[in-house]
């Protein structure tokens, strides 16, 4: 397998900006097009793979859990969102998908299935009953 080329790490980065896309979100389709998490180890192939899932229009019917997350767990997020605002953590997105990176191994919160999100959910409460005992709330 041929490694990935610097014409198609420029084409990426040009498409990305192209497309308004984030880092992560790039990132994201990076990691879903090909199961790695970093650009410079995509062979040509995959870099391929890669542009074209970002200029071809998506199918009305696909879903992508880099967009929307996963349709279960949508009221659980909410949940996840209002304990983290407690925590202080909604300033920074990068803190919560660090900690789910952390504790369940995947990228990003909304890729988070049911039972996982029930024990974030769970861990959260915790943290900030620990924080309120600390604080004398």
């Amino acid at each position: 397998m041929e490694a990935i080329t610097n014409l198609q790490i420029k084409k990426i980065w040009a498409t990305a900006r192209e497309k308004g896309l984030e880092k992560d979100d790039l990132y994201a389709i990076i990691y879903r097009e090909s199961k790695k998490e970093s650009m410079k180890q995509l062979t040509k192939v995959e870099a391929n793979k890669v542009i074209d899932a970002m200029v071809k229009p998506k199918k009305k019917n696909q879903k992508r859990t880099d967009e929307g997350g996963n349709a279960f767990t949508g009221e659980q997020r909410q949940k996840i969102y209002r304990l983290t605002e407690q925590l202080g953590w909604n300033d920074n997105n990068k803190r919560i998908n660090g900690f789910v990176k952390k504790h369940f191994k995947v990228e990003k919160i909304e890729w988070l299935n049911p039972y996982q999100c029930n024990k974030l959910i769970e861990i959260l409460k915790k943290m900030i009953e620990r924080m309120e005992a600390e604080h004398g709330s």
